[in-house]
């Protein structure tokens, strides 16, 4: 299965699974809660452009691949290259990743909505080895050190980390990671013995607002995972833009 091009597409579903779940900037049609398979979400990428400086980089999440793994957050429903541009320039030219497109399962699934619940196409950010900012891995101690004193243009780090776990326990209560919340306990733990107010650090340059996801559900429910396989997917064909 080949995956369309940004000159043929008219909409476009992009996956995030680190600060575009909590703050996309950019304009899209819909939202929806889910994951991807056989990729775990880890804190392994520097970051010198919003989350910390040269002389101090901050820690980013990207995907790690893993057979067994599974990593949970939201896709955006996208028409026209405005997004795409705004995302390479964020994610590529300053974040230093590449795009694939991987198989996004949705949650829930809606007739009235059109989501079958059946897992489709979804261009995805991954930061490889292969640029300048690459951390890869490290104590998680250094990691929560690092995010626990490192700031960026856009903000502080520990923004960029505590705001990407309330997402996880308020989008989707039950679903794991434990990399992520053992990361923002020590992280915490940290910023308390620092006697630092952790409020004033998750006041960023950007003024997350509340996403609309999943609109289709008139019910929140809890995650389940009778329906999340194990078995890793074939990844599609990499496309750099």
């Amino acid at each position: 299965m080949e995956a369309p091009t940004t000159n043929t597409m008219p909409t476009v579903w992009v996956f995030g699974y680190g600060s575009l779940c909590w703050y996309p900037g950019f304009e899209y049609s819909e939202c929806i809660t889910g994951y991807i398979r056989g990729y775990v979400r880890r804190f392994w990428q520097g970051n010198v452009t919003h989350r910390g400086t040269k002389e101090k980089p901050g820690r980013v999440a990207t995907l790690i691949e893993d057979k067994e793994g599974i990593t949970w957050g939201c896709a955006f429903k996208v028409t026209g290259n405005h997004a795409l541009d705004y995302l390479r320039q964020r994610e590529c030219t300053l974040g230093g990743y590449v795009t694939e497109y991987i198989k996004f399962y949705p949650r829930l699934a809606s007739e009235q909505s059109g989501i079958s619940g059946e897992a489709f196409p979804a261009l995805v950010y991954i930061a490889t080895p292969k640029n300048e900012h690459w951390i890869g891995e490290e104590p998680v101690l250094v990691t929560a050190r690092q995010i626990a004193e490192c700031r960026g243009p856009s903000g502080h780090n520990v923004e960029y980390l505590v705001r990407l776990a309330m997402f996880m326990r308020d989008e989707l209560p039950g679903a794991c990671d434990e990399h992520l919340f053992e990361l923002e306990g020590l992280v915490r733990r940290f910023v308390a013995e620092a006697n630092v107010n952790l409020e004033l650090l998750l006041i960023g340059n950007v003024t997350p607002h509340r996403i609309r996801r999943d609109t289709h559900e008139e019910v929140r429910r809890h995650v389940t995972f009778e329906f999340a396989s194990r078995v890793p997917d074939t990844k599609l064909r990499c496309l750099h833009i």
